[in-house]
Formats: C-alpha cells, structure tokens, sequence
C-alpha cells in the first residue's frame, strides 16, 4: 500500500491527507487523534492557561502555554501523510501446530527524509491490535520487522487488517492508515513419521497407476474434464453432453493397500482439548503417511467421510484436518454408521478418547471386513476393546514407539 499526497484533478493545490485514500485497498488515513497522554496534556495546558489568566498566576500561565504548545506541535508532527509502500507478508502460510511462523511488515520510504515516529499495529485472530515497533526509514530505503504469530491451536487464523501508525515523540497524538488486506495462515495437524501397518494382501508398490495395475484391479472413482494426452477410450460420453465439457473417468488401482482411518469427534470423548489435538495430529500421522506413499486413504468422522480427493495428497489431507473440531452431538456411533456405507479396506485405524467406553461388539463385526484393525486410545486410564489391537497414548511423541511394535507383531 502506498500512503502519499495526490495532486488535485485541475492541477491545483494537493488536497488535504484527510481526504486521502489509501491506493491498494487500505482506507482513509484515520486522524491525528489525541492519545489518553496528549488529553491529559490538552487538560493540563487549559486548566494552568485559565488559573494563569484568571489569578494573575504566571507560571501556571507558562506551564498551560507550554502543555498547549507541546500538544500543537504533536498535531503538526504527524499531519503530513507519509510517502511509505507498506504491506505485510506471513511466513509460511502453512505451518504445523507449535512450530514458528511470522508476519513480515516491509516498508519502503519513497519521500525526500528519513521516516520516523511509525509503529504498524496488526490484529491477529481477532485479538487486540499487535504492536510492531518500527525503525527509522531511510530515503529509498526499505526495513522489515518480523513478530510471530499464534500457531497453539489448528485452525484459520485471520491476521489483519493492518494499520500503519504514526506518532510524535511525546505520545501525545497518533495517525492511522489501514494497510494490508487480510491474510490467512492455516495451522495444520502436528504430523511424525509412521510405517505403514502390513496388510493381508499382495499389493503393488509403484503407487496408483493404470500401467502398473494387473488386469481387473483399476475400478471407476470419479469424474475430471479431459486434459491433453488422456485415453479416448476412457471419455464418459453421457456425462460430457451433459456438462458441455469432455470428460473422462479417473480410475483407480484398488490392488494399492488401502486405509480407513475413524476419528471419534465426540468433545465428551476425550479429557481435554489437548487430548483432542492428539487424537487429530494421530489421524493426520496416519493419513500423511499412506498419503505419501501414494496409497488411498479415507478418513470419517461423525459428520460422514472428509473430503480429500483421491486420498493420495497429503498436502490437501492435512489442510482438510486442519479444520476439524469436536463437536457435541456427534461421535464415535455415528462415525460407526458412516463406515457401514464405506467400501472395506485392508487396514482400519480407529482413534477415540478414553473418556467414553467404546462398542466392543461392532468393532468385533467391522474387523471382519478389513485386513487389518487397530485402535489408537488417547488419554490415560482405558481399557483395551476386547479381540482388537489397542494402543494407549497420552502424548503424539509416545505413538511412534507404539506403532512400530504393532507394525511388527
């Protein structure tokens, strides 16, 4: 965003900053306004003007024309509309849950003087403003101040709108001009590295591809309109009359070893909000593993099955869990009933919480359709369901040890 005076439309006299739009989308410079100091200041330099007056009491008189004059001289500081390119840049704009990310606020001085007295104020995720304090600009000189932003919790976090403030030395008045469009960093689920469970089939290794598939593996998936260099031979005709644009059927190779992972959602199913986040960084430990060694995936919850493409991109399957969150009248039962309708897979990975006892007895049936079944427990102090492999975890740090027994066993 840049900040400066325009030119009037007939040539005349620069109009006024007040009057000012800010190019790039920011608003009006907002301003000077007086700081709770500068009234403060404003209140003392009237009160010893009146008693310096009324009571013939010089130095309340010079007390109350310097206040005054100290406020004057604030107002006239920060008038001027500064000639800055301001924006703000986050870094990175994905970041797993705990690690680091900044928001960057670079300005570029394009006036005739050093730029001093500006601090950028940023609102991060709807909290007070942030202060960034900001060093002086040099004439056609850039500086840059990084300060972090809340990565705690997964989710959406907003950060901005921006704005730019200018100030006297003393305090005592301040100028705002908005700046930087709203941003968004994606906090995702913390992720470790996890082997993939072994299953009870015979699968290929090469990932999802027609070439590599034996005869009558590859089964319909889904639509996608044609690009250069499909198979003729694979364009649903019906479909593409339909839509106006050709499109093919994707296939995929269901010899790949497929994973089911159930997150219970249920908020009562677990101890804590912590716990909760363990149990979501487990199910995108899972998914991100089968995911990057390009075998399908599927995750439910108890809202139904989420929506991560093919299965077989980690990057969109850890942005899809990164806005997961419990819910009240939703949990494992239902998530249980979105199974029945899923076709079945050669590893099934439950995740719940310890909070509620689990239905031992449709987990007995569900094992029967898959090749491979185990429950992930988070919290302390459950028991394991009965006739299924049950891994109990506090932490997402204690899951790998853990893991890597069952994948041996």
């Amino acid at each position: 965003m840049r900040l400066r005076r325009r030119s009037a439309p007939d040539g005349g006299q620069d109009s006024g900053p007040d009057d000012l739009p800010a190019d790039g989308g920011g608003g009006p410079p907002i301003g000077p306004r007086l700081t709770p100091a500068g009234y403060a200041v404003l209140a003392t330099g009237a009160a010893g003007l009146g008693a310096g007056w009324g009571l013939e009491y010089q130095e309340a008189l010079i007390l109350g024309i310097a206040a005054l004059a100290a406020v004057g001289a604030a107002l006239l500081w920060t008038v001027r509309t500064p000639a800055v390119t301001a924006r703000r840049e986050v870094l990175p704009v994905r970041v797993a849950r705990g690690d680091t990310a900044h928001g960057v606020v670079v300005l570029t001085n394009q006036g005739r003087g050093t730029l001093r007295g500006l601090r950028a104020e940023d609102q991060v995720a709807g909290q007070p403003m942030l202060p960034v304090d900001l060093p002086p600009v040099p004439v056609g000189g850039e500086v840059r101040a990084r300060y972090r932003l809340p990565t705690e919790r997964r989710g959406t976090v907003s950060v901005g709108p921006m704005m730019l403030v200018r100030g006297d030395p003393l305090g005592l008045v301040r100028r705002t001009f908005e700046c930087g469009a709203v941003e968004k960093l994606l906090v995702r689920p913390r992720t470790v590295d996890l082997p993939a469970l072994p299953a009870g089939r015979t699968h290929h290794l090469e990932g999802p591809t027609s070439d590599t598939a034996q005869d009558g593996t590859l089964t319909f998936h889904s639509l996608r309109e044609y690009v250069l260099g499909d198979d003729m031979r694979r364009v649903h005709w019906r479909s593409s009359a339909r839509t106006g644009r050709l499109m093919v059927r994707r296939m995929v190779d269901v010899s790949l070893p497929a994973t089911v992972v159930v997150l219970d959602t249920g908020w009562s199913a677990y101890q804590d909000r912590e716990c909760f986040e363990t149990a979501v960084d487990t199910v995108a430990s899972v998914v991100d593993g089968a995911a990057r060694s390009r075998f399908p995936v599927r995750v439910i919850t108890g809202a139904g099955p989420l929506n991560l493409g093919d299965g077989q991109d980690p990057e969109r399957a850890l942005d899809r869990l990164a806005t997961i969150t419990p819910d009240v009248g939703l949990g494992m039962p239902r998530a249980l009933d979105a199974l029945e309708r899923v076709r079945s897979g050669d590893t099934l990975v439950v995740v719940a919480g310890t909070e509620l006892p689990l239905p031992d007895e449709r987990l007995a049936r569900l094992r029967g359709r898959f090749d491979r079944m185990i429950v992930v427990r988070v919290g302390s102090g459950a028991g394991a369901p009965h006739g299924v492999p049950s891994l109990l975890v506090d932490r997402l740090d204690d899951l790998v040890p853990a893991w890597r027994r069952e994948a041996m066993a």
